[in-house]
């Protein structure tokens, strides 16, 4: 869709936003605890930032959420006892992510990963400032934390939220594909952070009931698919002794 063809569209868009905001379904933040150690080896440290997926709305628990099956899955398949601490608040765009790290006091970690963006997409901030923001976050993690590789999991396919309607959804799934591909082409030219593409299809059947947030059986492809790019693409070059 064309800039041209969105402006025209504006009013329109906004009803549609508003109409959706104000049928959604509020939803509460994964239950219980939000740090812990799973596995057996030499300890590897993750930290997990972001928003409201990354908090496991959608979800009862946290280990049916994300940091379940991510840190159950990257232990298994790394042989290492991770220690984990997950940092997330519903709502949180990219800049307001390093409030969020600010408020709080942070484990030492050797890796993050970051699930962040849909609400930059909502808030439409645009990709340059997103970047900047990911540049920041990457720089606060490095000097709070210590972690030495940021992974940044992917958008997840908007266009395909129930709870949007057209033609919403088909421009908040094109900004999100937009915003996506910046941040895997800002990421590949880093050493320090990697972008992580993740497949997922979004019917009603695998959401939460508002339509908008993941159900647990798409927490549990995107942990495995983090967990996977941990193993196979991050580790081996932060400990040759690590490689599969």
């Amino acid at each position: 869709m064309t800039l041209l063809a969105k402006i025209a569209l504006g009013p329109l868009l906004l009803w549609q936003a508003r109409g959706a905001r104000r049928h959604a379904v509020a939803l509460p933040e994964a239950a219980g605890p939000r740090e812990g150690e799973v596995g057996d080896g030499r300890a590897l440290r993750l930290l997990i930032v972001g928003d409201s997926s990354a908090a496991g709305v959608g979800a009862a628990t946290q280990d049916e959420a994300l940091a379940g099956p991510l840190t159950r899955t990257l232990a298994a398949q790394a042989r290492r006892r991770v220690g984990w601490q997950l940092v997330a608040r519903s709502g949180v765009a990219t800049p307001q992510a390093l409030e969020l790290l600010d408020a709080h006091a942070l484990a030492r970690a050797d890796v993050a990963v970051v699930v962040l963006g849909v609400n930059d997409v909502v808030e439409q901030l645009p990709p340059h400032r997103a970047l900047l923001a990911r540049h920041a976050l990457v720089a606060r993690l490095r000097e709070r934390s210590g972690v030495r590789h940021v992974v940044f999991a992917a958008l997840p396919p908007m266009e395909q939220f129930p709870l949007l309607p057209n033609p919403l959804r088909a421009v908040v799934g094109r900004d999100a594909r937009r915003l996506d591909a910046a941040v895997a082409a800002w990421a590949a030219r880093r050493s320090d952070a990697s972008h992580c593409p993740i497949a997922i299809r979004l019917g009603r059947e695998h959401m939460a009931a508002d339509g908008f947030h993941p159900g647990p059986a798409v927490y549990r492809v995107c942990g495995e698919a983090l967990a996977h790019h941990l193993v196979q693409r991050v580790l081996p070059t932060l400990d040759p002794r690590s490689a599969p």
